[in-house]
């Protein structure tokens, strides 16, 4: 008696813990760098700024001068928060399709997506962070899934 397609799933599952759970480092670290750069920065007001933003900027060999930091922080921060949504959405997305489709290496672009985006979003400066969303799509690509039974 054969066992039915539902009963062969169930059998012999293939989950991508491993990938999503790259992809979820990403995220964390994303959010908590990306997301925190962007509050501070946006939350702050002009006097925190020139006071303690702008020195640490200047002592790490960024040269900005005091009349145009809050314009140029505020729009990196923007650009910095618009990537983290990108990120984000790339990363649901990618972890939506490796619950309900394990078995499809198309999946990883979506992963590659989300690091593109991170690295292209901080101006390549977060790219240990973009580094997680790789890891998770070449999982994807090497990882070969169990072949299903067949009766």
């Amino acid at each position: 008696m054969t066992d039915s397609p539902q009963a062969e799933a169930k059998a012999a599952p293939f989950r991508r813990r491993a990938e999503i759970t790259f992809a979820s480092i990403g995220l964390a670290g994303a959010v908590v760098l990306q997301g925190g750069f962007a509050m501070l920065i946006t939350r702050s007001d002009e006097e925190t700024l020139l006071t303690g933003v702008v020195p640490a900027l200047r002592d790490n060999g960024v040269q900005i001068s005091a009349a145009e930091a809050d314009v140029a922080l505020n729009t990196l921060a923007a650009w910095f928060g618009y990537a983290l949504v990108l990120v984000a959405l790339l990363w649901a997305v990618g972890v939506f399709f490796a619950h309900h489709r394990p078995r499809s290496r198309a999946t990883g672009w979506w992963f590659a997506g989300a690091g593109i985006a991170c690295l292209l979003g901080t101006q390549l400066l977060l790219y240990p962070i973009a580094f997680f969303f790789f890891v998770a799509a070449a999982l994807f690509a090497v990882r070969k899934p169990t072949p299903r039974r067949t009766p």
